[in-house]
Protein backbone atom coordinates (compact mmCIF):
# COMPACT_ATOMS: atom_id res chain seq x y z
CA UNK A 1 0.00 0.00 0.00
CA UNK A 2 1.64 3.22 -1.08
CA UNK A 3 1.05 6.58 0.79
CA UNK A 4 1.33 9.58 -1.04
CA UNK A 5 3.23 12.79 -0.11
CA UNK A 6 0.06 14.50 0.63
CA UNK A 7 -1.46 11.57 3.05
CA UNK A 8 2.16 11.66 4.81
CA UNK A 9 1.88 15.24 6.03
CA UNK A 10 -1.61 15.08 7.27
CA UNK A 11 -0.94 12.01 8.90
CA UNK A 12 2.60 14.06 10.75
CA UNK A 13 0.49 16.91 11.06
CA UNK A 14 -2.47 14.83 12.80
CA UNK A 15 0.50 13.40 15.17
CA UNK A 16 2.05 16.77 16.12
CA UNK A 17 -1.81 17.78 17.11
CA UNK A 18 -2.51 15.25 19.05
CA UNK A 19 1.18 15.37 21.01
CA UNK A 20 0.28 18.79 21.27
CA UNK A 21 -3.39 18.38 23.04
CA UNK A 22 -1.16 15.82 25.62
CA UNK A 23 1.33 18.45 26.05
CA UNK A 24 -1.44 21.11 26.97
CA UNK A 25 -3.47 18.85 29.25
CA UNK A 26 -0.46 17.38 31.43
CA UNK A 27 0.86 21.11 31.72
CA UNK A 28 -2.81 22.14 32.85
CA UNK A 29 -2.40 19.63 35.50
CA UNK A 30 1.46 20.09 36.40
CA UNK A 31 1.08 22.56 39.41
CA UNK A 32 -1.80 20.16 40.98
CA UNK A 33 -0.28 19.86 44.33
CA UNK A 34 -1.18 16.75 46.82
CA UNK A 35 -3.19 14.36 44.41
CA UNK A 36 -2.45 12.61 40.91
CA UNK A 37 -3.21 14.34 37.73
CA UNK A 38 -3.98 13.12 34.52
CA UNK A 39 -1.23 12.05 32.22
CA UNK A 40 0.87 12.79 35.17
CA UNK A 41 4.02 10.83 34.29
CA UNK A 42 6.70 12.68 36.91
CA UNK A 43 6.27 12.03 40.65
CA UNK A 44 4.21 14.88 42.25
CA UNK A 45 5.15 18.01 43.56
CA UNK A 46 7.33 17.73 46.63
CA UNK A 47 5.82 19.42 50.00
CA UNK A 48 8.57 18.27 52.39
CA UNK A 49 12.07 17.98 52.82
CA UNK A 50 12.33 14.05 52.28
CA UNK A 51 10.16 14.61 49.16
CA UNK A 52 13.02 17.02 47.80
CA UNK A 53 15.86 14.29 48.16
CA UNK A 54 13.76 11.60 46.86
CA UNK A 55 12.94 13.76 43.87
CA UNK A 56 16.45 14.80 43.31
CA UNK A 57 17.73 11.25 43.42
CA UNK A 58 14.82 9.96 40.81
CA UNK A 59 16.13 12.48 38.83
CA UNK A 60 19.72 11.50 39.23
CA UNK A 61 19.62 7.73 38.93
CA UNK A 62 17.60 8.44 35.65
CA UNK A 63 20.54 10.56 34.39
CA UNK A 64 22.81 7.66 34.95
CA UNK A 65 20.43 5.37 33.53
CA UNK A 66 19.77 7.42 30.27
CA UNK A 67 23.51 7.92 30.04
CA UNK A 68 24.44 3.86 30.46
CA UNK A 69 21.59 3.35 27.77
CA UNK A 70 22.85 5.53 25.20
CA UNK A 71 26.55 4.14 25.72
CA UNK A 72 25.58 0.06 25.55
CA UNK A 73 23.04 1.56 22.34
CA UNK A 74 25.91 3.42 20.69
CA UNK A 75 28.55 0.12 21.48
CA UNK A 76 25.77 -2.07 19.83
CA UNK A 77 25.85 0.24 16.44
CA UNK A 78 29.12 0.59 16.38
CA UNK A 79 29.65 -3.50 16.40
CA UNK A 80 26.93 -3.70 14.24
CA UNK A 81 28.33 -1.84 11.50
CA UNK A 82 32.08 -2.15 11.97
CA UNK A 83 32.11 -5.78 12.91
CA UNK A 84 29.72 -7.47 10.35
CA UNK A 85 30.85 -10.01 7.68
CA UNK A 86 30.76 -7.59 4.86
CA UNK A 87 32.88 -4.68 6.51
CA UNK A 88 34.99 -7.56 8.81
CA UNK A 89 35.48 -10.65 6.29
CA UNK A 90 38.20 -11.51 7.92
CA UNK A 91 37.74 -11.49 12.19
CA UNK A 92 40.35 -10.72 14.45
CA UNK A 93 41.32 -13.71 17.00
CA UNK A 94 41.75 -11.58 20.33
CA UNK A 95 40.61 -13.15 23.38
CA UNK A 96 41.98 -10.57 26.01
CA UNK A 97 42.51 -6.91 26.55
CA UNK A 98 43.97 -6.12 29.78
CA UNK A 99 42.83 -2.11 29.62
CA UNK A 100 39.18 -2.97 28.63
CA UNK A 101 39.08 -5.62 30.96
CA UNK A 102 40.02 -3.48 34.05
CA UNK A 103 37.74 -0.39 32.98
CA UNK A 104 34.98 -2.59 32.49
CA UNK A 105 35.32 -3.74 36.27
CA UNK A 106 35.91 -0.59 37.54
CA UNK A 107 33.65 2.40 36.26
CA UNK A 108 30.78 -0.21 37.22
CA UNK A 109 32.05 0.07 40.59
CA UNK A 110 32.38 3.77 40.69
CA UNK A 111 29.09 4.14 39.28
CA UNK A 112 27.49 2.14 42.26
CA UNK A 113 29.12 4.31 44.69
CA UNK A 114 28.36 7.22 42.98
CA UNK A 115 24.71 5.61 43.42
CA UNK A 116 25.29 4.28 47.19
CA UNK A 117 26.89 7.69 48.51
CA UNK A 118 22.99 9.22 48.19
CA UNK A 119 20.98 6.54 48.39
CA UNK A 120 22.24 5.77 52.21
CA UNK A 121 22.20 9.80 52.76
CA UNK A 122 18.54 9.36 51.27
CA UNK A 123 17.96 6.58 53.57
CA UNK A 124 19.29 7.74 56.79
CA UNK A 125 17.45 10.89 56.36
CA UNK A 126 13.90 8.88 56.25
CA UNK A 127 14.47 6.43 59.19
CA UNK A 128 15.96 8.98 61.51
CA UNK A 129 13.25 10.72 62.59
CA UNK A 130 13.83 14.41 64.17
CA UNK A 131 12.58 15.67 67.48
CA UNK A 132 8.61 16.00 66.78
CA UNK A 133 6.47 19.29 67.47
CA UNK A 134 3.31 17.08 66.85
CA UNK A 135 2.45 13.13 67.04
CA UNK A 136 -0.04 11.40 65.22
CA UNK A 137 -0.87 7.56 65.48
CA UNK A 138 -2.74 6.26 62.31
CA UNK A 139 -4.44 2.62 62.60
CA UNK A 140 -5.70 1.03 59.33
CA UNK A 141 -8.43 -1.19 59.80
CA UNK A 142 -10.55 -2.48 57.47
CA UNK A 143 -11.40 -0.49 55.28
CA UNK A 144 -10.79 3.04 56.82
CA UNK A 145 -8.30 4.78 58.87
CA UNK A 146 -8.41 5.73 62.89
CA UNK A 147 -6.55 8.96 63.83
CA UNK A 148 -5.34 9.90 67.88
CA UNK A 149 -3.34 13.13 68.38
CA UNK A 150 -1.78 12.50 71.93
CA UNK A 151 -0.33 15.51 72.34
CA UNK A 152 -3.33 17.30 72.12
CA UNK A 153 -5.57 16.05 74.38
CA UNK A 154 -5.88 12.33 73.39
CA UNK A 155 -8.64 12.49 71.38
CA UNK A 156 -9.25 9.84 68.28
CA UNK A 157 -11.42 9.78 65.08
CA UNK A 158 -12.27 7.81 62.18
CA UNK A 159 -11.39 8.84 58.57
CA UNK A 160 -13.89 7.54 56.02
CA UNK A 161 -14.02 8.09 52.25
CA UNK A 162 -17.06 9.70 50.85
CA UNK A 163 -18.22 9.24 47.40
CA UNK A 164 -19.66 12.66 46.65
CA UNK A 165 -16.41 15.12 47.59
CA UNK A 166 -13.78 15.42 45.46
CA UNK A 167 -11.49 14.39 44.43
CA UNK A 168 -12.98 11.23 43.72
CA UNK A 169 -11.84 8.14 45.80
CA UNK A 170 -9.76 10.28 47.82
CA UNK A 171 -12.06 13.02 49.97
CA UNK A 172 -13.10 11.59 53.36
CA UNK A 173 -14.97 12.89 56.04
CA UNK A 174 -12.45 13.57 58.76
CA UNK A 175 -8.90 14.79 57.51
CA UNK A 176 -5.81 14.60 59.32
CA UNK A 177 -4.95 18.25 60.41
CA UNK A 178 -1.26 19.77 60.85
CA UNK A 179 0.55 22.88 61.01
CA UNK A 180 2.78 23.84 58.26
CA UNK A 181 6.13 23.72 58.83
CA UNK A 182 6.37 21.37 61.98
CA UNK A 183 7.63 18.02 62.44
CA UNK A 184 4.77 15.63 62.55
CA UNK A 185 5.71 11.88 63.51
CA UNK A 186 3.78 9.34 62.54
CA UNK A 187 3.04 6.38 64.36
CA UNK A 188 1.11 3.57 62.34
CA UNK A 189 -0.36 -0.06 63.33
CA UNK A 190 -3.17 -2.31 61.94
CA UNK A 191 -5.87 -2.97 63.76
CA UNK A 192 -7.02 -6.43 61.65
CA UNK A 193 -4.15 -7.01 58.83
CA UNK A 194 -1.22 -5.12 57.04
CA UNK A 195 -2.18 -2.09 55.64
CA UNK A 196 0.36 0.83 54.38
CA UNK A 197 -0.02 4.62 55.49
CA UNK A 198 1.13 6.18 52.01
CA UNK A 199 1.53 9.66 51.26
CA UNK A 200 3.31 11.04 47.31
CA UNK A 201 3.79 14.60 48.43
CA UNK A 202 5.52 14.00 51.88
CA UNK A 203 7.53 11.19 50.61
CA UNK A 204 6.62 8.36 52.67
CA UNK A 205 5.24 5.08 52.66
CA UNK A 206 5.52 2.75 55.98
CA UNK A 207 4.10 -0.42 56.89
CA UNK A 208 0.50 -0.75 59.55
CA UNK A 209 1.21 -3.80 60.77
CA UNK A 210 -0.79 -5.58 63.93
CA UNK A 211 0.65 -5.98 66.80
CA UNK A 212 3.64 -3.56 66.02
CA UNK A 213 4.23 0.00 65.97
CA UNK A 214 6.00 1.79 62.78
CA UNK A 215 7.10 5.26 63.10
CA UNK A 216 8.13 7.87 60.11
CA UNK A 217 7.80 11.59 60.14
CA UNK A 218 7.37 14.49 57.72
CA UNK A 219 7.66 18.04 57.45
CA UNK A 220 4.93 19.72 55.20
CA UNK A 221 6.34 23.06 53.44
CA UNK A 222 3.13 24.36 52.19
CA UNK A 223 -0.48 24.70 53.09
CA UNK A 224 -3.32 22.54 51.52
CA UNK A 225 -4.69 19.55 50.90
CA UNK A 226 -2.55 16.14 50.46
CA UNK A 227 -3.83 12.72 49.19
CA UNK A 228 -2.52 8.85 49.78
CA UNK A 229 -3.60 5.52 49.82
CA UNK A 230 -3.56 2.81 51.79
CA UNK A 231 -0.95 0.41 50.11
CA UNK A 232 -0.72 -2.89 50.99
CA UNK A 233 -3.52 -5.08 49.45
CA UNK A 234 -5.73 -5.28 52.87
CA UNK A 235 -8.71 -7.16 51.32
CA UNK A 236 -11.59 -6.16 49.16
CA UNK A 237 -11.96 -2.88 49.66
CA UNK A 238 -8.30 -1.66 49.62
CA UNK A 239 -9.17 0.57 47.13
CA UNK A 240 -11.41 2.43 49.34
CA UNK A 241 -9.02 3.98 51.77
CA UNK A 242 -7.95 7.07 51.27
CA UNK A 243 -5.32 9.70 53.14
CA UNK A 244 -6.58 13.20 53.39
CA UNK A 245 -3.91 15.66 54.99
CA UNK A 246 -5.08 19.26 55.55
CA UNK A 247 -2.08 21.58 56.35
CA UNK A 248 -3.00 24.95 58.03
CA UNK A 249 -1.41 27.35 59.87
CA UNK A 250 -0.31 27.89 63.80
CA UNK A 251 -3.54 29.93 64.53
CA UNK A 252 -5.52 27.85 62.44
CA UNK A 253 -4.56 24.30 63.49
CA UNK A 254 -4.62 25.31 67.34
CA UNK A 255 -8.53 26.35 66.43
CA UNK A 256 -8.83 23.20 64.78
CA UNK A 257 -7.83 21.19 67.81
CA UNK A 258 -9.80 23.09 70.30
CA UNK A 259 -12.60 22.42 68.23
CA UNK A 260 -11.88 18.51 67.36
CA UNK A 261 -11.92 18.22 71.31
CA UNK A 262 -15.44 18.57 71.52
CA UNK A 263 -16.52 17.48 68.37
CA UNK A 264 -15.03 13.85 68.72
CA UNK A 265 -15.47 13.89 72.78
CA UNK A 266 -18.84 13.68 71.86
CA UNK A 267 -18.56 11.52 69.35
CA UNK A 268 -16.09 9.18 69.66
CA UNK A 269 -14.31 7.02 67.60
CA UNK A 270 -16.05 3.43 66.17
CA UNK A 271 -13.50 1.00 65.84
CA UNK A 272 -16.53 -1.08 64.39
CA UNK A 273 -17.33 0.81 61.58
CA UNK A 274 -19.27 -0.62 59.04
CA UNK A 275 -17.71 -2.24 55.80
CA UNK A 276 -20.62 -0.69 54.28
CA UNK A 277 -20.03 3.20 55.00
CA UNK A 278 -16.17 2.33 55.03
CA UNK A 279 -16.66 1.46 51.15
CA UNK A 280 -19.32 4.29 50.07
Amino acid sequence: MKVSNGQMGRRILGFAVAATALAAAGAAYAGTLGQPAPWEMTLQPSASPVMDSITWFHHFMLTIIVAITLFVLALLIIVAVKFNSKSNPVPSKTTHNTVIEVVWTIVPVLILVAIAVPSFRLLFQQLDIPKADLTIKATGKQWYWSYAYPDNGKFEFDSLMVADKQPRLLAVDNEVVVPVNKVIRIQTTGADVIHSFAIPAFGIKIDAIPGRLNETWFKATKEGMFYGQCSELCGKDHAFMPIAVKVVSDQEFAAWVEAAKKKFASNPSNSFASIGTAAQ
